[in-house]
């Protein structure tokens, strides 16, 4: 959705929904049974990553570097569309053209990150924004001159709607989708003008190899007139997926567009915010249930508008906002969509470096996508597709855990400290590989591993705000519980500011010899912790110190003396810390 202000629309459109209350809707389908799972055509991959406003060359290596070995399905990408100049994210939602000439990239570039991602094995859809053009008037990113109503070589004053009006009543359908969004040039899309202009913009994406569509504000488009710019498309079986926010008793639902595409099920998203962040963790056992079926939902999280508007988790929310993540990706409900974008300060700040990714977790850049805690759990979910759940478990409160069918496992635990259970599986007997805390290796696993025995036993110990997830085909080492492989698990709680990151530096080669230029980049998915497992020899004794970076490359050394410890004869040496002012 587009905003160009702080305030974008009246709070009750986002249709916040409990978890209890959500409980108490009609329970649609069976427990344990598996779910229709809604699955973009292409690969047999579900999970999406969207990569907010970064620029095209900055995806294609995400995409050879993570997205592709980490097996997501789908890329997401920021509205590659002409737009109008800013430094704001939202310019980006007010186009002034259909040439591709945004901020992200040009043309060229676009098309060179479409065909690094199909090489990749990454499938590319493309953020529309075919509702509205600008709010006033100038010279848009690619050189274009136009006026409000007026938009050279595309559109003029009639063809937009009458209502020249900002939208103020949601209970109106007409106000809503004829009307203005935040005083954004409404598009008649009932004509068949916009409708062939509309269409030849999404035709020439498709050209450039872009296998899919997310309709921006398509709640402010009649079903009607989406369906008929479907139609008039090249390839009307292309992937589509609409953004439209549930509001109670408002005459516009999202079930209204389930007959073009999928729907954005912003309600997973609140749930999920409502169990994590000060409900039960065990209320998610019927999660999904009086949604949208499953086979029609995308879930999420969160994305840029509700990071930003407070109604789902953000990344600020630490090791909740990761668990969520984790659940949603483990849950067979619906399409999982991972949000991944960037540090903000206020409701305006646009991408750091104009969109350029140097580094994950530089610069403010978040790379959610990549977090082990997420990505590893993309192996999961694909493993496990077409299971239901099973062996559900949970301590009545903010502990979890669950199966699926016979082919995978995964404990959540909210509570304020350690849990340890022996859960029933399905799974085969076996060793198996905690992905949340190690990859899947040739020969191993480079984290823990579990012994499950010929009951479908295992016993774990799941840490406060962490959660243990194996699953057939990530095989572990021998021995239950330990981990396999020697080293070090680095864990420090340190809290930061906007730009700033946490490493470690040490005695040893692994550990960078003291050198801050080679120090260790810890990872923030648990935040306040960071964490980091760090291969070294059995009986390695080694010293050690946290160091703090910003933006600049400046460091800051942690107070006191060296920090120090050694390697046991097997698995790792972990390591619980608080940083020393």
């Amino acid at each position: 959705m587009v905003t160009t202000a702080p305030t974008r629309r009246p709070a009750r459109t986002a249709g916040a929904l409990t978890a209890s209350a959500a409980l108490a809707l009609s329970l649609t389908a069976a427990f344990g049974a598996a779910p229709a799972q809604a699955t973009p055509p292409g690969n047999g991959k579900d999970v999406t990553a969207t990569l907010f406003e970064w620029r095209f060359d900055s995806v294609a290596k995400a995409c050879t570097d993570t997205l592709g070995p980490k097996g997501y399905g789908f890329v997401e990408v920021s509205p590659p569309q002409e737009h109008i100049q800013g430094s704001q994210w939202w310019t980006s939602y007010q186009p002034v053209s259909y040439k591709i000439a945004g901020r992200l990239g040009d043309r060229a570039s676009f098309k060179s990150m479409v065909d690094t991602c199909h090489a990749a094995g990454v499938k590319v859809v493309a953020d529309s924004v075919i509702n509205h053009m600008s709010a006033g008037s100038g010279t848009g990113t690619g050189g274009t001159n136009y006026s409000k109503y007026n938009y050279p070589g595309y559109y003029q004053d009639q063809d937009f709607h009458s209502c020249r009006t900002a939208i103020s009543n949601y209970a109106d359908r007409s106000n809503v989708q004829n009307c203005e969004l935040v005083n954004l040039s409404d598009l008649d899309t009932g004509s068949a003008y916009v409708q062939q202009t509309i269409a030849g913009y999404l035709n020439d994406l498709a050209s450039l190899g872009v296998d899919g569509y997310r309709i921006d504000a398509a709640k402010h488009i009649a079903a009607a007139d989406l369906a008929a710019i479907k139609s008039r498309t090249a390839n009307p079986n292309a992937y589509w997926v609409q953004e439209v926010i549930y509001g109670a008793g408002e005459p516009i639902q999202p079930s209204e567009y389930t007959g073009t595409g999928d729907v954005d099920e912003f309600r997973s998203g609140t749930w999920l915010k409502s169990a994590f962040q000060g409900g039960r963790i065990a209320d998610l056992a019927n999660w999904g249930s009086g949604l949208l079926p499953g086979d029609k939902a995308r879930t999420f999280v969160d994305n840029w508008d509700t990071e930003r508007n407070g109604s789902t988790l953000t990344y600020k929310d630490g090791s909740a906002y990761t668990l969520a993540n984790v659940f949603m990706l483990a849950n067979p409900y619906g399409a999982p969509n991972v949000y991944s974008g960037y540090a903000f300060a206020g409701h305006d700040d646009g991408p750091p470096n104009g969109g350029t990714v140097n580094a994950c977790y530089s610069d403010g850049w978040n790379c959610t996508h990549a977090w082990r805690q997420v990505a590893n759990m993309v192996g999961f979910r694909n493993a496990v597709a077409g299971t239901g759940i099973t062996n559900w478990w949970s301590d009545g409160n903010n502990a979890i855990a669950f199966g699926r069918g016979n082919k995978g496992f995964v404990a959540l635990n909210r509570e304020s400290g350690p849990v340890t259970q022996t859960f029933q599986t399905s799974l085969p007997a076996g060793s198996y590989c905690d992905v949340q805390h190690g990859d899947p290796a040739a020969g191993g696993c480079t984290g823990p591993s579990y012994t499950v025995g010929s009951d479908g036993r295992f016993t774990a110990t799941v840490g406060a705000g962490d959660a243990v997830a194996l699953y057939v085909g990530a095989p572990g080492g021998s021995g239950g519980g330990n981990p396999v492989g020697g080293g070090a698990s680095f864990g420090v709680n340190a809290t930061t500011v906007y730009g700033q990151n946490i490493y470690v530096a040490g005695s040893t080669a692994a550990l960078g010899g003291w050198d801050t230029g080679k120090a260790l980049l810890l990872s923030s998915a648990a935040y306040p912790v960071w964490k980091l497992d760090v291969a070294m020899a059995a009986g390695t004794a080694f010293e050690y110190k946290y160091i703090r970076k910003d933006a600049a490359g400046n460091v800051t050394w942690e107070s006191g003396a060296n920090r120090t410890a050694t390697v046991p004869a097997s698995g790792q040496v972990v390591l619980n810390d608080t940083w020393r002012n």
